[in-house]
Parts: C-alpha cells; structure tokens; sequence
C-alpha cells in the first residue's frame, strides 16, 4: 500500500471567504475532459466596489496561490473575478479612505500583504493565465501584468490611477509596464492615466488575446461599438487601432450598446484553448521555462518593492488622503480634488495637513472626511 502524499499547503484547512477558488475541467484536443486533471480559477469576489481588493481578500490571494501551486494536477491558474464589470481596480478605496489614510504604520502592514500576493504569483509553480473579465485598472492591472498570459473581453480597459488619485502605481507596474509596451508609451499610463481599450493593450503587447462579448439582440457577437477597431493611420501615419471612439461615432456606438448583452462564454473558451495548449507541454520543461522568463519581473520587483512599501505607506498622511478621501467621499461624478488649489497653496510653502486636505477636497466630499476623522478618533 502506497503510503499518503504530503500536504505542502501553508494553511490545508483554510476555507475562502473573500474570494473563490474552484476546479474545473480541462479539455484535451478533442475538446473531451480529462480524468483525474483540472485547471484552478482564483476569483476576486467583490463585484459591487469592481473587484477591489480589501486586506482579507489579499491575504486569500497569497494562500490559494500557495495552494494551487502545490495542486499536483492543476495543469494552469486561472486569475480572474465575478462579474463581467471588472476583473479588479486595485485596491479597496474605502478601506483606504476610512482605516489606512493618516495611519502610515498600518498601511506598511498592508503592503506587506500586498507585496507577498505579487511575489506569490510569480513565484507560482504553474502557469497563471489571467482571464480580464473587464476593468483592469490601477493595483489590478499590477497583479494582472504579474500573470503569465492575459486573455481579455473586447470591453476591458487597461490602466493605472495613482498620480490622479493620490499614488504612485509602485505595485508592479513602474517595473513591469515598460517591459510590455517599452519605455515610450509606459509613461502614458504611469503618468498621465491614460487608460487603454482592450484593443490597444493588444496592439501594445499588454495582452495576449482579445475575444468579443457584446451580444446583439439577434443573438450575435458584434465588436465593441466603442473602439475603433480598423487599422487606421492617423495624420502622422500612425496605427489608431484601439482608439476610443468620438462625437457622433460614439453616440452610435452607445446606442447600439444599450441594446447589447454582455456573454463571457467566448472568453472562458479562450481561456480554455490556451490551458489545453499547455497541457500538451512538459510539465517540469513548462514550469523552468516560466521561472527563467519570470526573472526578468522579478529582478525589478524585488529591487524595489521593499523601499516603494516604505514610501506609498508614508505617502498615506499627505498626497494619498487626499486623493483616496476625494474618491471614496465624493458624491456624484466629483472624485478628485482641487489640483491647481493644491499647487498653489504647495508653492506658498503650506504645510500638507488636515486644513490642506480639507480646503482642495470637493465641497461633496467634505462633511464625509471630517466624520470619518471624528470617528476614527473616537
């Protein structure tokens, strides 16, 4: 009698509350089942605030990683979240707002936290596909990049928020962003929050596959009415494929939208295709190969996640209550503060404090902060 396998889980007996992590199926060329094999799927399941992650659910992330890494026949990791709004826009702002904003100390903690959920997915044992089931945006769109693959809906977007919002996206993507689109066209997003269809992250090299998922009322897939999605030049010869479009073109676009229904069916068969691909490689050959590829991430990540934990945790009394406080308080489309009000009162030599923050926040946002300081004093 053969003696039992052993257990290399960290945490065997851990039940997820915050996330979904599931088995399923996988296909062989014939499109048939396999016996006695299956992919994992690890879900984000914050659908209501777009697949934000809060602390609990970071902590999740790192032990199903661990887990399905240990998984002796998971073939592929599946990242991906509920819903088909968002595959994740990083990290939680109400819990940023309302606990971390003004607590530096605590959120050096959390990005401890955050930083190990980065490091366990390229350090995991398969391969990880991450199947963007819509926005991939800010610390999203980090651990999205930390991912092997990436096979997206025709109606995500791609892109980071820190400078708008109060943040640097020191996460993953000042050291994987470039490494996908080179050091010209990174800055957009790093800097500028330039967002980009799902189109264009193709184009760039963001992504490895795009499948359509608005459904016409007659029951047929129809590209996303939004993008332009024909190779065409603008004034300097350049490719605009992936382009949002404007003014009337968008108008019709929008309508034609209404009257769609989003189906992700096309997207869970991509997914599938590229986990039977892979089940036709050596398994020991496949997971060096990742190891010696990933070092490339790695490299950058490990110089540099430690110091940026340091400082995104000190920016936490100054630029990022700010920003994250205007987002989470703000009533209506109104999420960001007075930046021209900020710099000038910066180069007048203010001193950034509660007063600071109060007088650049939106008026809507206002009462909110200062009952979520009164509280928290309390």
């Amino acid at each position: 009698m053969k003696a039992p396998l052993k257990n290399h889980e960290l945490a065997s007996d851990l039940e997820f509350r915050h996330i979904r992590y599931e088995t399923r199926r996988v296909l062989d060329k014939a499109g048939q089942e396999v016996e006695g094999l299956h992919q994992v799927w690890i879900s984000l399941d914050n659908p209501k605030q777009l697949n934000s992650y809060t602390t609990e659910a970071v902590k999740e992330v790192i032990l199903a990683f661990r887990r399905a890494s240990m998984d002796r026949r998971a073939v592929a990791v599946v990242f991906t979240a509920v819903g088909d709004r968002a595959f994740c826009t990083g990290g939680n702002t109400e819990e940023y707002a309302t606990y971390y904003a003004g607590r530096p100390l605590e959120y050096a903690q959390y990005m401890r936290l955050f930083n190990d959920m980065v490091t366990n997915i390229l350090l995991c044992d398969k391969p990880v596909i991450c199947r963007v089931n819509g926005m991939r945006i800010g610390g999203g769109q980090e651990i999205g990049m930390a991912c092997d693959f990436s096979i997206a809906g025709d109606h995500a977007r791609f892109g980071q928020a820190g400078p708008k919002h109060g943040s640097a996206p020191d996460g993953g993507s000042t050291d994987f962003l470039d490494l996908f689109v080179g050091v010209g066209r990174a800055p957009e997003s790093l800097v500028l929050c330039e967002s980009w269809s799902a189109h264009k992250a193709l184009q760039l090299g963001v992504i490895n596959e795009i499948v359509p998922v608005y459904v016409k009322p007659d029951g047929g897939f129809v590209a996303n009415p939004l993008v332009i999605t024909e190779r065409l030049l603008d004034e300097y010869g350049r490719v605009v494929l992936g382009e949002l479009k404007e003014g009337a073109e968008k108008e019709q676009g929008k309508a034609l939208l209404e009257s769609c229904r989003v189906d992700l069916s096309r997207l869970d068969a991509a997914v599938d295709r590229l986990v039977t691909k892979l089940l036709y490689l050596f398994p020991d050959c496949t997971r060096k190969t990742l190891e010696s590829f990933r070092k490339k991430k790695l490299e950058v990540w490990q110089r540099n996640s430690e110091t940026n934990r340091s400082w995104l945790a000190l920016n936490m009394n100054t630029e990022a209550m700010a920003g994250f406080s205007a987002f989470q308080f703000s009533e209506g489309r109104e999420r960001e503060i007075d930046f021209l009000a900020l710099r000038r009162r910066l180069a007048e030599g203010a001193r950034f404090d509660r007063a600071l923050v109060e007088e650049v926040l939106p008026p809507s946002a206002l009462a909110n902060f200062k009952r979520n300081l009164e509280q928290g004093a309390g």
